[in-house]
């Protein structure tokens, strides 16, 4: 190709970002005030949970303002970030995530047998997280995960805590709205989450002399039940708009101190395909370097996943087979650490014929 970059970043053909972009026109963007201040009259809930609904519905993308998320946090979170992977990789290397524990700094990672062009670095939700030890069904024994300290910057594992506990609060509000869009009692999902298996991801994208060949991150759908996904004004994000026939890719512009909400896999099956995990990517800027934080809420490893009873009936039979989270999680985990032949595993696996 006469083109010096190493083989693994490059996309097939076929899955290669385009150079032209297509803005995201009316992705919706969703006030949440109703459940960030007191005392909320009950039309405005009303009509959140049903803006809320559409939006799950129609675009499995959402955004969201007036999130009762500090903006100071925020920003504090992405100076440190930005301090953390300006180090150099020698001392970013001092917490590397390994394959006990994916907690840590990487910069290796595969979607859909393809490297990334990036390097991120993860932060446990719990610590410890109890996990399975291995994929295999028959195979009982769990094991911990711990979280990787960072020396520098100063304080960056508190901030990040501090900014943990934030986006819990938040995940918490919105998994309720969503039940109440199902036709939930709102807290029907907490059972889920006690021993929660979340974590906090802090993404750098380096600038990339190849836009046309690699990806910040492959095409790829998220396997929990919601992302929270703080971007910087760079953007990067893009979409497969479901309701386009054409399933083109268009970006989403960002918004100014909003969070991006995308519903995943467990969502999907939970609600029985009333809701659709969307298939998402993340392009490489040629000239700057691009920062995120997705936060993946993810239940306790012991969930079995599988469509809930109230949403099924003689009309509309469960379209999964129930399946193990941990398991799942595990399996997936280890596909991030080697290139394989096979497609990992995916709900579609699960799907009843």
């Amino acid at each position: 190709m006469g083109v010096d970059i190493d083989q693994a970043f490059v996309q097939d053909p076929q899955h290669r970002p385009g150079l032209s972009i297509t803005q995201a026109q009316g992705i919706p963007l969703i006030d949440l005030s109703p459940v960030t201040t007191t005392n909320p009259c009950p039309s405005s809930m009303d009509a959140l949970v049903k803006e809320i609904g559409s939006a799950c519905k129609e675009w499995g993308f959402f955004q969201v303002i007036n999130h009762g998320v500090s903006i100071s946090l925020r920003e504090k979170l992405q100076e440190a970030s930005k301090k953390f992977f300006a180090q150099s990789l020698e001392d970013k290397k001092k917490v590397s995530r390994d394959e006990t524990s994916p907690s840590g700094y990487y910069d290796t990672e595969h979607t859909k047998n393809v490297r990334d062009w990036k390097e991120v670095f993860d932060f446990l939700t719990k610590d410890p997280t109890l996990v399975p030890l291995t994929s295999h069904e028959s195979d009982d024994r769990l094991v911990q995960w711990t979280n990787k300290s960072p020396h520098y910057p100063p304080g960056f594992r508190d901030i990040i805590k501090e900014y943990i506990e934030e986006m819990e609060k938040l995940g918490r509000k919105l998994m309720e709205l969503i039940a109440m869009s199902l036709g939930l009692e709102a807290k029907r999902f907490e059972e889920f989450f006690k021993d929660q298996t979340s974590f906090i991801r802090l993404n750098h994208y380096p600038p990339c002399p190849y836009p046309h060949l690699a990806l910040g991150v492959g095409r790829h759908k998220d396997p929990g039940p919601l992302t929270i996904l703080a971007q910087d004004d760079v953007g990067g994000l893009e979409v497969k708009l479901k309701h386009k026939t054409d399933q083109e890719w268009v970006r989403v512009e960002p918004t100014p101190n909003a969070y991006i909400i995308n519903v995943g896999d467990i969502m999907q099956v939970w609600s029985n395909d009333a809701y659709e995990s969307v298939e998402h990517r993340v392009m490489v800027n040629s000239e700057k370097e691009r920062f995120s934080t997705p936060y993946f809420l993810f239940p306790a490893h012991d969930t079995e996943v599988k469509p809930l009873e109230e949403l099924t009936n003689e009309n509309n039979p469960p379209k999964y087979r129930p399946y193990k989270w941990g398991k799942f999680l595990i399996h997936r985990k280890d596909s991030n650490f080697q290139k394989q032949n096979v497609e990992n595993i995916q709900i579609h696996h699960f799907k009843i014929a």
